[in-house]
């Protein structure tokens, strides 16, 4: 057994802090950042972007100077995010995997920064961009789960893939059937809050990642302003949301710089045409209008801006969608195809689940199961070599949660998932197991150990 590769999967489970940049200072660098890029379209005669107005710090109270996280932790909130990528070659399945090849590219410990490993930075030398931004997702969807647990509580939160979201009411480019929104400003995810039966709260979130500085930061976060107004949901320009930006430096610990967007906006409650709940029933492609609709000026209503609006007359069937889109992506990340593909649409890509396509080496199947930390899950596994010792990575569900999502019952795994969630266990290493392990509130597992 080799020693470093142990002490690499004790380093995977140990707790660090994350720094988190939000101040009125960050707010202000941010606009002058979007003042000048605005300034420099204009020059050079490129469209104007909208851009979402009054971003502001996040409280403390929400926030605290740092969160801490553990790099498993990190890289399970990344595969997660992955779970329904249409990016490798691995077809969907095996999406989530790509996590691992940063299984040594964080370092930290409870007393000190998370930063880049002496790996991770060697890594930056030959594929800078890929990793600050799949990095990038991780670190700001942690931090917005963590952000909207304090805010809300009582409720659950999920976080769901926009653009395999809104697959499912719009056109979102020329490979899609219909008529296109012909707009590419669109935010990478949303934050969910909800709680079964009721109206839930949806927050557009914005991720970006780099190597440089933290003026590198202001300007992906004035970029990331044009990308959060892509996509307004109930009043108009009312839709709260989160942008950030992770810069990664070789010599120092990481930082996570963030804004908020308040706004009244952002529910989902239902109508009688589209009322709240039927989460078991599939879903149909639908053909929403595309374009965002400012409202009436004088009874006069003026043109619309491009975009995608999901207005309170679908605020019903949206929610819909986010939580099969959710379900989903959970069944893949379990290895369940076939339980996948009925929570989406043609459009959202059904068939690369149900139609039994993948390549060598990546496909995923959900054949195993183990016990951690107590709790039972079905899932799948995967074999590879860190530091040249070969290792095994479980992805999975809560059994019980499983079997309801399986059978298409995802009311009842909404409801007995809102009911655990703060029962999970905190521990991120299972002696039994031998291994790092993160358990997130949605009831998925990924766990890691040496092989025999």
């Amino acid at each position: 057994m080799s020693k470093s590769t142990a002490e690499a999967l004790e380093d995977l489970a140990q707790h660090s802090n994350v720094a988190v940049h939000s101040t009125s200072a960050v707010a202000g660098d941010v606009g002058a950042a979007a003042a000048a890029d605005d300034e420099e379209r204009k020059e050079k005669d490129l469209e104007t972007l909208r851009r979402k107005p009054g971003l502001r710090q996040l409280p403390g109270a929400e926030l605290g100077n740092s969160v801490r996280l553990t790099p498993w932790d990190v890289l399970h909130t990344l595969a997660r995010a992955i779970s329904l990528a249409r990016r490798g070659a691995a077809r969907g399945l095996a999406e989530h995997w790509g996590s691992l090849k940063y299984s040594l590219a964080l370092s930290g410990n409870p007393t000190s920064f998370m930063g880049l490993s002496a790996e991770g930075r060697d890594t930056a030398d030959y594929y800078k961009a890929l990793q600050s931004g799949e990095l990038g997702i991780a670190f700001a969807l942690a931090v917005t789960e963590r952000v909207l647990s304090r805010r809300y509580p009582d409720h659950a939160v999920s976080i769901v893939p926009a653009d395999t979201a809104l697959r499912a009411g719009w056109a979102l480019n020329s490979k899609d059937k219909g008529t296109t929104v012909g707009y590419r400003y669109r935010p990478q995810y949303f934050g969910e809050v909800w709680k079964p039966g009721e109206p839930s709260r949806i927050f557009p979130v914005v991720s970006r990642g780099n190597h440089g500085t933290a003026t590198t930061s202001y300007g992906q976060l004035a970029d990331a302003s044009a990308y959060i107004e892509g996509v307004h949901i109930g009043t108009y320009d009312e839709t709260p949301g989160l942008i950030f930006s992770t810069q990664l430096p070789l010599d120092e610990p990481l930082t996570v710089h963030a804004l908020k967007a308040d706004g009244s906006g952002g529910w989902l409650s239902g109508t009688d045409a589209f009322p709240l709940g039927n989460l078991n029933a599939q879903l149909q492609d639908e053909a929403w209008p595309p374009g965002i609709h400012p409202p009436a000026d004088n009874g006069k209503r003026p043109p619309s801006e491009p975009g995608v609006h999901v207005n309170d007359e679908i605020s019903g069937w949206f929610q819909r969608v986010l939580a099969r889109t959710s379900a989903a992506g959970l069944t893949a990340f379990a290895g369940d195809g076939n339980s996948a593909a009925p929570y989406l649409t043609t459009r959202q890509g059904s068939r690369r689940f149900s139609a039994g396509i993948a390549h060598a080496a990546t496909g995923s199947v959900q054949d195993a199961n183990y016990t951690l930390l107590g709790i039972p899950f079905v899932g799948t596994d995967h074999v590879f070599r860190l530091n040249g010792t070969r290792v095994e990575a479980f992805s999975g569900v809560h059994a019980d949660l499983f079997n309801h999502l399986s059978h298409g019952r995802l009311e009842q795994y909404r409801s007995d998932v809102h009911a655990l969630r703060s029962t999970w266990p905190s521990d991120t290493w299972d002696k039994k197991w031998a291994g790092p392990v993160s358990i997130h509130q949605d009831g998925s597992v990924l766990a890691i150990h040496l092989l025999p």
